[in-house]
């Protein structure tokens, strides 16, 4: 209820690797991404889909009940959950019925191994959550095995980041491996997308970039001189903001310290009067 309308995002994709280094490298650059831009208080929540399709393995279910069924997991719904697993047989009940509660620190995953029936894909997903999590100790992790957001999507991890002050996650990810099936080429994916609304709202302001400032010469003495030491300038790196004609009292998008000044035959950067 409180996303943007026009979501505006950018993300990193790994196609054809279908090990987890691929989903820890996803994992690793959404991670970086949030701390180029200083944002340090945030929180990392796993879970794995497979978890949830080994236990209804086998199970009849139309699109609607599916939803329902969900639905439930994710808000942890005990009494819906009950009422739309009755008929199951009593493993795959049982164990839909313990995800509610399996949510928390690492020690989550020693429970859900404890508690959840003995099956091979179960058995996978929590020792690839483990790994993962093994290799991220710098990182504040969670875990929530009943959180199935874009269940139809992913085929394995599945992850989000969260921070105080955003009413959504900052980062969406994980696998999809099924995803390029519509295209006709279905191979391994892994990969994140980031909300830059979201991230903007929360992330501390840096100061302006400094720069240079240039007046503007539409031929007349000095003009190509004035024209070369800008493209010079900007070839080394530095941020060179040409005032347009009428422009000349605007405030500066850019903290302009210096200023090009005609020396002669020639231009040279100078320090700004303040």
């Amino acid at each position: 209820p409180h996303a943007t309308r026009e979501p505006l995002q950018f993300g990193a994709e790994i196609y054809g690797h279908a090990g987890l280094e691929a989903d820890l490298e996803a994992l690793r650059l959404a991670l970086d991404c949030l701390r180029a831009t200083g944002l340090a208080d945030f929180t990392l929540d796993m879970a794995d889909v497979r978890i949830v399709r080994a236990l209804l393995a086998g199970i009849a279910m139309d699109a609607a009940s599916l939803a329902r069924l969900h639905a439930a997991l994710a808000t942890k719904d005990a009494s819906e959950l009950d009422v739309l697993t009755r008929d199951f047989p009593a493993a795959a009940r049982e164990g839909l019925r313990a995800l509610v509660g399996l949510y928390g620190d690492a020690r989550v995953l020693d429970e859900a191994a404890r508690v959840l029936p003995a099956l091979p894909e179960v058995r996978a997903a929590l020792d690839s959550l483990r790994w993962l999590a093994g290799h991220l100790a710098d990182t504040r992790i969670s875990f929530d095995l009943a959180d199935l957001r874009g269940y139809a999507y992913y085929s394995g991890l599945r992850f989000a980041v969260y921070t105080p002050g955003a009413s959504d996650s900052l980062v969406r990810g994980g696998r999809y491996d099924e995803v390029g099936a519509v295209f006709g080429r279905n191979r391994p994916a892994a990969g994140f997308s980031l909300d830059l609304k979201e991230l903007v709202a929360v992330a501390g302001q840096r100061p302006p970039r400094t720069a240079i400032r240039a007046p503007w010469l539409d031929g007349g003495p000095g003009a190509g001189e004035l024209a070369q030491a800008i493209r010079a300038l900007r070839e080394r790196g530095e941020t060179v903001v040409c005032i347009l004609p009428g422009h000349e009292d605007e405030v500066d998008e850019f903290h302009c310290d210096r200023e090009l000044v005609r020396e002669g035959q020639g231009w040279t950067v100078a320090p700004r009067a303040a």
